[in-house]
């Protein structure tokens, strides 16, 4: 990323910061950060991921534990796979939360249950701490290019601290409310993916039948009011069954269990949330488990 960066940062104070989580989206997260100045300490399960990290990113610094990378930063950012990780790396002696420096900021940007947010924010202010749940929507390019859309909930002392140094790899970094906002708010984001992929994914598969020119036809709807995202970024690659960008089909089912587990909570209704989630079950019996999730064209061929 560094070799290609076009990404223009904001001039902001340079803060001593700290990421725990190097993976397809971490890692090209917080070189953003280092590349807008910040001073970034990294912190991996596996240590070879953040020693590479160090290697590119000269000046950055490696802990063994989330505790020592954390020690001293004013914001720790955090992006792993589920509750279960993101608890291992925040708490515990080893974690985060025994390291951080009182009143720092740690943002979370994993996508997690509304429960773990409001769980790690209550930790984190009975440890003279704050805390904000800050999951993302743009996927492995949107992190690349530092161009992500980041859903914030907490408190907005805390939100507008962290805001200008998140700009580093956002193109919109919004508080939507209190603890566990940004987690609601990000499954929203992804009741709209899957009803969308699942419609783009039959109008492709019907379109094929019918013997149109499919590329054809995805730009002249594009012009009109069936455009989307998903139909500008993965419609023509669903036509050529490619599959291999980014955001995962294991990912995107549990994200959705996320989802029908606080419908559960909250009596929404989510009939085609539901059956797309079954759908993804389907494409992944068909050994698309790493497939991105417009692969689910895949099940209607």
């Amino acid at each position: 990323m560094s070799s290609t960066n076009t990404k223009t940062y904001e001039s902001v104070p340079a803060q001593k910061v700290a990421f725990l989580g190097l993976g397809v989206m971490g890692y090209p997260m917080a070189g953003h950060l280092h590349l807008a100045g910040h001073q970034v300490s990294s912190y991996n399960r596996t240590a070879a991921k953040s020693i590479a990290f160090c290697a590119e990113y000269l000046g950055a610094t490696h802990g063994l534990t989330p505790k020592a990378a954390v020690a001293g930063a004013d914001i720790v950012f955090c992006c792993v796979g589920n509750d279960a990780d993101l608890r291992s790396v925040v708490l515990g002696p080893d974690g985060a939360l025994a390291g951080m420096k009182p009143g720092a900021v740690l943002v979370d940007h994993t996508t997690a249950s509304a429960d773990v947010a409001r769980e790690l924010y209550a930790a984190a202010r009975a440890a003279g701490l704050q805390f904000v749940d800050a999951p993302v929507s743009g996927g492995q390019a949107g992190a690349q290019n530092g161009a992500l859309t980041v859903m914030c909930g907490g408190d907005a002392a805390a939100f507008e601290f962290v805001k200008p140094v998140g700009m580093a790899f956002s193109k919109a970094f919004t508080l939507m409310g209190d603890s566990g906002a940004g987690q609601l708010t990000k499954m929203v984001n992804q009741i709209c993916i899957a009803g969308l992929v699942q419609g783009l994914s039959e109008a492709v598969a019907f379109g094929q039948k019918a013997g149109l020119d499919v590329n054809q036809v995805l730009d002249v709807i594009g012009k009109g009011a069936a455009q989307s995202w998903q139909l500008d970024n993965r419609g023509k690659t669903m036509v050529a069954d490619k599959f291999d960008f980014g955001f995962a089909v294991d990912w995107m089912r549990k994200d959705l269990g996320l989802v029908l587990d606080e419908a559960k909570r909250n009596g929404a209704r989510l009939p085609v949330t539901a059956l797309v989630d079954q759908f993804y079950a389907d494409v992944q019996a068909l050994g698309g488990q790493r497939w991105d999730t417009s692969s689910l064209v895949k099940r209607l061929r």
